[in-house]
C-alpha cells in the first residue's frame, strides 16, 4: 500500500494545475466585479445588436423539428467521426474491423428507417385527405344544346 505522501508527490502537478485553474477563474470573476460597471437602468439587461434596437422578444417558441435536425446533425457527424477513424486504420482492422463498421452502418440505417417510417423528416404536416362527394345533377336542371 502506498502512503498519503507518496500518492501527494506522485499527483503534485495535476494539483497545482487544479489550484491555478480556480484561482484564475476567481481572480477573472473578482476583477470583473471590481471593474465593472455598478449602473442597474432600465436598459442595462437589454441585449445590444449591432448598434440597432431589438426587434420584438428573445423569447421565441421553436418548432421541435429543429432539435430533431440538430439531432440528426450530432448523430450523423459522430457516424462520420467513427467512419473516418475506421477508415484510417482499415488495413490493420482487417475483416473484423470490417464486419464491426457493416454492423455500425446497419445500426445506424435501421434507425434512419425507423425515423422515416414515423414520419421524423416531414417539416410539412400531412396532407389531409377530403372526400369529395360526386354531385347529383337532376336531369330537370341539365342545359340541352
Amino acid at each position: 500500500m502506498s502512503t498519503t505522501t507518496e500518492v501527494a508527490a506522485h499527483h503534485w502537478a495535476f494539483a497545482v494545475f487544479l489550484v491555478v485553474a480556480i484561482g484564475l477563474c476567481c481572480a477573472m470573476l473578482a476583477g470583473a466585479w471590481f471593474l465593472g460597471g455598478k449602473a442597474r437602468g432600465r436598459y442595462t439587461n437589454t441585449p445590444f445588436e449591432s448598434g440597432a434596437a431589438p426587434v420584438g422578444t428573445a423569447k421565441l417558441r421553436m418548432s421541435a423539428k429543429f432539435y430533431l435536425v440538430a439531432m440528426f446533425f450530432v448523430i450523423f457527424d459522430v457516424e462520420a467521426l467513427y467512419l473516418y477513424a475506421w477508415s484510417t486504420v482499415i488495413r490493420e482492422s482487417g475483416w473484423t474491423g470490417f464486419v464491426e463498421a457493416t454492423i455500425f452502418i446497419l445500426v445506424l440505417l435501421a434507425g434512419l428507417v425507423y425515423l422515416v417510417r414515423i414520419r421524423a423528416l416531414d417539416w410539412a404536416p400531412p396532407p389531409r385527405r377530403v372526400l369529395i362527394k360526386p354531385t347529383t345533377i337532376s336531369h330537370s336542371k341539365r342545359h340541352t344544346q
